[in-house]
């Protein structure tokens, strides 16, 4: 699982996380799939944060809106980002 933050304007990447970052493979084991993207949501969101950005726009790029991407969105509002 991967998210990212893009600048729509420009393309640049802000922020970048992935289960298959060291950080988060270091992490105790997580309770499944879903355990690991929340994590990645929670993650991307306090790097974000870290840079100034508090509002995105969350693009599923054409997946449902459940399960692991669901669990995504809900690490980083959980977090503190809002979209």
């Amino acid at each position: 699982m991967y998210a990212q933050i893009v600048v729509d304007v420009t393309g640049r990447t802000l922020v970048s996380v992935s289960t298959l970052h060291k950080e988060i493979r270091q992490q105790p084991p997580f309770e499944g799939k879903i355990g690991a993207a929340k994590y990645v949501g929670k993650l991307v969101a306090q790097r974000a944060m870290d840079k100034g950005v508090s509002k995105v726009v969350f693009d599923r790029n054409g997946f449902l809106y459940h399960g692991r991407v669901q669990a995504v969105a809900t690490g980083a509002r959980e977090q503190g980002l809002d979209f």
